[in-house]
């Protein structure tokens, strides 16, 4: 008895059924929740902005607090002022970088 070998049942398979498709078949609600995804990640990534504002605040009423004690020196602690504020404006720019790629890119 001859055995004949066979890769599929319909026939030979063509090259093009190796490559991988990406066709992907979502429902309505699938692609809602997808959506509500997006938005409830985007609104979690924008917490820090929040953070910042206080943080900013922090700075800047440490720099009065510090020119109330010693007025003599107005140079040193405005440096630090200005470090701290930009600092803690880095932090929200990146949560808002953060939300944007989330709500634009997935």
């Amino acid at each position: 008895m001859k055995v004949t070998e066979s890769h599929s049942l319909a026939g030979p398979c063509p090259l093009t059924s190796l490559v991988p498709s990406c066709s992907f078949q979502t429902s309505t609600i699938s692609k809602d929740i997808d959506t509500a995804a997006k938005f409830i990640g985007a609104g979690a990534a924008t917490v820090g902005v929040a953070g910042s504002g206080a943080g900013i605040g922090t700075v800047f009423g440490s720099l009065i607090t510090g020119y109330a004690r010693n007025p003599s020196l107005k140079q040193q602690p405005f440096t630090y002022a200005i470090l701290g504020f930009a600092l803690s404006e880095v932090k929200e720019l990146f949560c808002l970088m953060l939300a944007f790629l989330i709500l634009f890119s997935l």
